[in-house]
């Protein structure tokens, strides 16, 4: 931009006489038209915005700009209960649409941030239809448990020598060392009952990365979306691609800290309004995942007293039975487009001795969390199970 403003040729940055007087359009600020023709304001990218021009529309090759700017001045005008496009907007309404257009690409950056950090196959897409309100403040996207002062992973000591994990396990695979079976189908669709335990093939298994027991630690494999609801629960997750029943969907992933900790940092959560943590009580309560400003897209995720996801004990490369990875399944068919959602509640059947449970994290809607203050929470799940309150 530089080097055209200045009408400098420029080899490196391929700059030469057949481009030099080519523009990008950043974004549109403003419409209005004539009896001839249509002008946009056009907010030219690496031009400060006291460089912006009238454009007529027939120069303009942005479609998909103009297309943006028109719902975003539909929706405006709709607000102010006008029709027709007047031929000049009032300053209120440019205003807004300039305001629609940096929040928007504020959206963008921070997608194309969640996606340059993401380490697994399903994409992120983020979208707020609703309000101005930005990418969430304080908050660092991980793949994977980030472990807390004073708390030590044991790494896996022996793994499987099975040649068909599926078909012939060898002493029953790695599920079998720990005297249970294969969780996965052919499929790789979980076929154990809520509670029990998941062992997958680990890194000292001489099984090849097709092995049907190695599903979680492949990652998310779908597309999801970031939203903004519109019913006052702040963020939550759809899916873009339909998942099948009982298929894995995701992990929820935090920092790992001392039950301790998490009752210091639980009282400073209920003061500001929410929290994320979840404890990991399957063989004693000890360890708590964090996921309040770092996690993965779960921590976006909201409660539903009918959800569409089931969590899951998943061991992996760590032998301590009280650090399981925390996976989410789905409970059944999920159409794309459709939200996810889990129990923030949820109640294993008391017949299983192993259990993981959501201790607090009512966050998402923005309202008090600690169920060991007996603060009645308001559900907004707006299920017909609802149970009205969380806590």
């Amino acid at each position: 931009s530089l080097c055209r403003h200045h009408r400098l040729h420029c080899k490196q940055l391929n700059v030469n006489r057949n481009n030099l007087n080519e523009y990008e359009v950043e974004f549109l600020c403003d419409y209005k038209k004539t009896k001839e023709e249509e002008f946009y304001l056009v907010k030219w990218r690496g031009y400060p915005e006291s460089d912006n021009t009238w454009e007529p529309k027939k120069n303009l090759k942005c479609t998909k700009l103009m297309k943006e700017f028109h719902l975003d001045l539909d929706r405006e005008l709709r607000r102010h209960k006008r029709r027709c496009i007047p031929k000049k907007l009032d300053k209120e309404v440019s205003s807004v649409l300039v305001q629609k257009a940096k929040h928007r690409q504020s959206l963008q950056r921070w997608e194309a941030h969640l996606n340059n950090t993401r380490n697994h196959p399903g994409r992120i897409f983020v979208l707020n239809e609703v309000d101005l309100e930005g990418p969430p403040k304080d908050f660092t996207y991980i793949n994977n448990y980030k472990v807390g002062q004073g708390i030590v992973l044991n790494e896996m000591a022996v793994g499987c020598e099975c040649k068909n994990c599926l078909d012939e396990p060898i002493n029953g695979c790695c599920p079998g060392a720990s005297l249970h079976r294969m969780a996965y189908n052919d499929r790789g669709q979980v076929r154990v009952r809520a509670g029990q335990p998941i062992y997958e093939c680990n890194s000292r298994c001489t099984c090849g990365p097709d092995c049907p027991n190695r599903v979680v630690q492949k990652g998310i494999q779908f597309d999801l979306c970031i939203f903004k609801t519109d019913n006052g629960r702040g963020w939550g997750v759809r899916t873009l691609q339909h998942i099948k029943r009982n298929t894995f969907v995701m992990e929820y992933v935090g920092e790992i800290i001392t039950t301790d900790e998490a009752e210091k940092r639980g009282h400073v959560y209920d003061r500001q309004g929410s929290t994320y943590l979840f404890d990991l009580d399957y063989v004693e309560d000890v360890y708590t995942v964090d996921a309040a400003h770092q996690g993965n897209i779960s921590h976006f995720v909201n409660h539903s007293c009918n959800p569409n996801l089931q969590v899951y004990n998943v061991f992996i490369d760590n032998l301590d039975e009280r650090l399981p990875r925390i996976a989410l399944f789905s409970t059944r068919a999920i159409r794309a487009g459709e939200e996810l959602t889990f129990d923030y509640k949820m109640q294993i059947d008391p017949v299983d001795t192993e259990s993981t449970r959501m201790d607090s994290s009512f966050s998402l809607a923005g309202l008090p969390s600690s169920p060991k203050k007996r603060i009645r929470v308001e559900c907004r799940c707006g299920s017909d199970s609802c149970r009205k309150y969380l806590f």
